[in-house]
Parts: C-alpha cells; sequence; structure tokens
C-alpha cells in the first residue's frame, strides 16, 4: 500500500460510509446494515479508480459510537486522520453537528485535505443556504449525493481527484542531487536471514528502481565481493562509483573496504530523505548519547512480520544501543500503523524504521507527533550508523547536497 493515495471516510453511524465504499469500488467490499455499529476497527479496502490508479479506501467506525468499547472504537478511526491523504466527511438531513465540527477541526490541525459528502438526498436534497453556510465557513468542497441513487458518482470523483491534487506522494527522490545519467551506484545487499527467499528487500528494490529512472548504473553485490571490485577501481579498469549505498548492519564493514573518501550511506537513511523528516531525525539521533538508565526507547516498525531470533527492530538495535551507550534501556516496539501504549512523553528517544511499507504522509506523522511531544526522534539506518561510529561519514552526502527538502517547505 505504499504507492497508494490513502482516502479515509468519517462520520456518524449508518451515515452511509459503507455504502459509499461500495459505490466507488462497483462490488459489496464493505459490510452494509442498518444496525448501528457495523464497521468497528477501520478496514482498508484497495480498489482502481481511472486517472488516479490504485488507492485505499478507509472505512472507519461511527464518530458518535457510544460505550466504552464505542470509544475505543471512535480512537482508533480518530488515528487514521494523519495516515490519510484526504477525508471524506459524510453527513445527512442538512445537519453539521459537534462531531461533525470535531472532525473537520481534526483535518485542519493534521493539515489533510478534505471534502464533504451530503448523503442520502433521496430522502432530504440539501438546502442551498446550509451549502453556502458551510463553503464560507470550511472553504471546503460539498456535494448532494445519494447511496440508494448514485447518478452523480463522477462528480464526487471529479471532487476527489481535485482535493488529493495531482501528486499525494509529493516525496523527493531518494538520489536526487546525487545520481545523473550513466553514473554508476554501487549496493551492497547482503544475503541473510532477512532477505526474502529469491528476492531483495523493498527498499533495495526501490533504490534500484530509482536508479534505472535515472539512466544510471545499478551494481549490485555482496559485501565480500567489494575489495576485489575496488582493487579495479584502483587499478583504473573501473569507474568509481558516485556512491555507495548498503544495508545499515554493514557500515563497519563496508567501511573497512572502500576508500575514506568514497561517499556511503544507508538503504534506510535514503528512505528518512525521502518519506521522513530527514532533519529531525538527523539533530534527534544524537540524542543516543544522552540516554540514561532507565529509559525507554520507542522502536516504531511501519510493517507486520514474523520476527526472526537475529530482528532488527526486535534484537539487534536494541543490542547494539546497549552495547554503545553502556546503559540500561528499557524498548518498546510497535509494528504496522499501531500507536504506543503510553504518552509519547514516556519515552527518552523515538526511532522510526525506513517505512518502505507505508505512505510519506503516515510517517511524517509518527515523527512529527513524537517531536510535539518533545521526544527525540532518530531512523533505524541513522541510529545503526551512529552506534557503530559511521554516522557523520553514512550522513556527509546530504549535508554536501543543495537540493531543498521537502519536508521542511
Amino acid at each position: 500500500m505504499a504507492t497508494r493515495p490513502q482516502i479515509g471516510i468519517f462520520g456518524r453511524r449508518n451515515a452511509g460510509k459503507s455504502s459509499l465504499i461500495n459505490i466507488l469500488s462497483g462490488q459489496d467490499v464493505a459490510i452494509v446494515s442498518d444496525v448501528p455499529g457495523t464497521t468497528t476497527d477501520p478496514v482498508r479496502k484497495i480498489i482502481e479508480i481511472p486517472v488516479l490508479g490504485p488507492i485505499v479506501l478507509i472505512d472507519t467506525a461511527g464518530m458518535d459510537d457510544a460505550g466504552l468499547l464505542g470509544e475505543k472504537r471512535v480512537l482508533r478511526s480518530r488515528q487514521v486522520i494523519a495516515q490519510v491523504n484526504l477525508a471524506i466527511l459524510i453527513f445527512t438531513g442538512n445537519f453539521l453537528g459537534e462531531y461533525e465540527r470535531n472532525l473537520i477541526e481534526d483535518f485542519r490541525l493534521q493539515e489533510v485535505p478534505f471534502l464533504l459528502l451530503h448523503n442520502m438526498s433521496d430522502k432530504v436534497s440539501l438546502d442551498p443556504e446550509i451549502e453556502g453556510e458551510i463553503t464560507r465557513r470550511y472553504a471546503s468542497d460539498i456535494i448532494d449525493f445519494s447511496c440508494k441513487d448514485p447518478h452523480n458518482t463522477e462528480q464526487l470523483i471529479a471532487l476527489i481527484l481535485k482535493n488529493l491534487g495531482p501528486s499525494p506522494f509529493s516525496t523527493q527522490p531518494m538520489l536526487e542531487g546525487f545520481v545523473r545519467e550513466n553514473d554508476q551506484v554501487v549496493l551492497v545487499c547482503p544475503i541473510d536471514s532477512e532477505a526474502p527467499e529469491g528476492r531483495l528487500i523493498l527498499p533495495q528494490v526501490q533504490v534500484i528502481r530509482e536508479i534505472l529512472d535515472r539512466r544510471a548504473i545499478a551494481v549490485v553485490l555482496q559485501e565480500t565481493q567489494l575489495p576485489s571490485w575496488f582493487s579495479e577501481i584502483n587499478k583504473g579498469e573501473r569507474e568509481r562509483p558516485v556512491l555507495v549505498i548498503t544495508d545499515s548492519q554493514m557500515f563497519g564493514k563496508v567501511e573497512q573496504h572502500i576508500p575514506e573518501d568514497q561517499p556511503l550511506t544507508g538503504f534506510s537513511i535514503l528512505l528518512s530523505r525521502s518519506k521522513g523528516d530527514f532533519w529531525a531525525c538527523l539533530e534527534g539521533t544524537k540524542a543516543i548519547d544522552m540516554l540514561k538508565d532507565g529509559d525507554c526507547v520507542l522502536l516504531m516498525e511501519s510493517c507486520s512480520h514474523r520476527s526472526t531470533c537475529d530482528d532488527i527492530g526486535r534484537v539487534k538495535l536494541p543490542r547494539l544501543l546497549k552495547n554503545y551507550t553502556q546503559k540500561e534501556l528499557l524498548f518498546e516496539l510497535i509494528s504496522g500503523l499501531d500507536v504506543p501504549a503510553k504518552p509519547l512523553n514516556h519515552y527518552a528517544l523515538a526511532i522510526q524504521c525506513g517505512g518502505c511499507m507505508i505512505t510519506h504522509r503516515q510517517v511524517l506523522a509518527r515523527i512529527r507527533e513524537a517531536v510535539k511531544a518533545g521526544v527525540p526522534v532518530s531512523n533505524y539506518g541513522m541510529a545503526i550508523a551512529y552506534a557503530k561510529g559511521v554516522f557523520e561519514r553514512a550522513t556527509r552526502p546530504f549535508l554536501l547536497t543543495k537540493e531543498p527538502d521537502i519536508n521542511n517547505l
């Protein structure tokens, strides 16, 4: 889902959220019932809309859900706001009440584009005066719609396209400022228990694709092949690469086999430039030196995978940080898009993985929430580089480029 726009459908119970998803998808993918609270946790549906292509629609629980369980459902639905590129707020009966106004305020606070959909127009049409008032007050597009008689679906799709904008994923390319046509880039890709059998891991695939898009040359090898590769460069038999990119766990070994002035970085660090907030992570990583006995470090993975005995987030990174700091640290790991069990200010440091499986907005939302809470943030690759003593070298190529960072515009 990492390359698909995410659209959240919000509203009260029985407002027509699931029905709208069925209309947009052209099939019965969401359960529709007159029983309030049919949709509990947010449910994601992948569909394809002409012009835009594949998108993810997120069906949320009703924002007026009651009771202790209902409050938990509402909380999970509100957490979706930070993850979406567009919100569609459904209301009925020409009534925009407290629940809707609070949602709109959340959309604005989190800078999420939104549009309003007045459903059940087959029963009650949208009042022109109310439409004008809503438009003036919220500066939002609004459409009168009926899930039972969806004759203006194309108009709705046009509004979705308009509010998503030309590119919901306006991330900075990972190699912007480094790699030009015909440049050689060496990718060191170790084959270990973390590498899927017969495949490369996603960050490696993404980097290779961008190299090819730039009409440059990708040289893929393992760390044991580096000495012979660079010996041929020293003999003048090969062209020197403009950049060496390695798995962050291989920083130490790779550094031993390449010249000191050879630009070097990691796959995860490249992803932080493209998807996260590179400069926040660059500064936050230095907080590793400030960790004390008893501090808790939050590890934020963005994919849900079966852990292995040498898992990076669960095993290797905690061990590396303990060895580097010589402190008795505590670690809490969350995966997917889960939220931590404790308030963010409980943690002394938050470390985000590369984020190859989620969107730029989702990575950025996680990082910004930590920053707002006063918690330093880092990135898996940066934290590993810091603990291995190669942080300055692994981030040096970014400091030398003059390209703007979209996360600070």
